[in-house]
């Protein structure tokens, strides 16, 4: 568990991405999932 911290307090924050995708077809692959995971990580 990696929690972050400042001055006051100390936290642990989860996200929860829903992609809404016409026709529920299968866009997000491996490699895609990867780069949105390094993009999302470095927001």
């Amino acid at each position: 568990m990696n929690l972050d911290t400042n001055n006051h307090s100390v936290f642990l924050l989860n996200y929860h991405l829903v992609l809404v995708i016409k026709y529920r077809r299968k866009i997000i692959n491996d490699e895609i999932s990867n780069r949105l995971k390094g993009i999302f990580e470095y927001i």
